[in-house]
């Protein structure tokens, strides 16, 4: 996934604290959505494909710990937590929390940059929701992460590794869209020389498994223009 695809939400209520990282990690290709309260980083994660929150835990309005707490109960978006405070107990609390890497005020930004990168790669390859094992519309569709199985109305369906890691990627964020190109870089290597439709085929034999009617999907929706996502409820 090129760095032109991800954005970042960096959340800080120091507004040259922001404007510093907007404009390194631009430089660096990134997207960047700055907010300086909590509710209007809420607003931002709820409208945007976000792929890693920069986070300060004293916001004005609410804690950092209070909006980690929130976006951990949904996604698993790697989460960075930026503060002044250097005490032991605040960093343990944050990763606690569900915080991915912790840094103190002030900072490099060459060392945040390595954070970021870091914790990017290490998402890529975290295909794991938020629990164990999941099921959707009263056990209708059960997939077990730990197993790597998938069943429907009870029975096992046979997946491939490919569809069960497109599966995998949509369940992550439920309600993100996804690209062509970011499932193809999540599901295979990075130097993988393919059209982007071999995704659309995948995508197609997983719906035939897991949809009631594949032509007016549940699960898997296709968003014109956009890409994919997993809409079950």
């Amino acid at each position: 996934m090129s760095k032109a695809s991800k954005t970042i939400l960096a959340i800080d209520d120091e507004p040259k604290i922001l404007e510093v990282i907007v404009s390194f990690f631009e430089q660096k290709g990134y997207q960047v959505l700055t907010a300086q309260t909590g509710s209007s980083a809420m607003a931002l994660f709820e409208k945007n494909n976000i792929s890693l929150i920069l986070l300060d835990l004293m916001l004005p309005d609410c804690s950092g710990e209070a909006i980690c707490t929130a976006i951990r109960k949904r996604s698993r978006v790697p989460i960075i937590m930026l503060t002044a405070k250097s005490e032991e107990a605040s960093q343990l609390n944050g990763l606690d929390l569900g915080a991915d890497d912790y840094i103190t005020k002030p900072f490099s930004l060459k060392v945040l940059a390595a954070r970021v990168e870091a914790v990017l790669r290490r998402g890529a390859d975290e295909l794991v929701p938020l629990v164990p094992r999941s099921s959707w519309r009263n056990g209708d569709l059960v997939v077990d992460f730990e197993k790597k199985t998938v069943f429907k109305q009870g029975i096992e369906l046979s997946v491939t590794p490919s569809e069960y890691k497109i599966l995998s990627a949509l369940l992550k964020y439920p309600g993100r869209v996804f690209t062509r190109e970011e499932l193809i870089s999540l599901v295979f290597d990075d130097d993988f020389d393919s059209f982007d439709r071999v995704i659309d085929n995948h995508i197609k034999n997983l719906r035939q498994k897991i949809e009631d009617d594949t032509k007016s999907p549940v699960y898997i929706q296709t968003i014109r223009g956009l890409g994919y996502k997993f809409g079950g409820d």
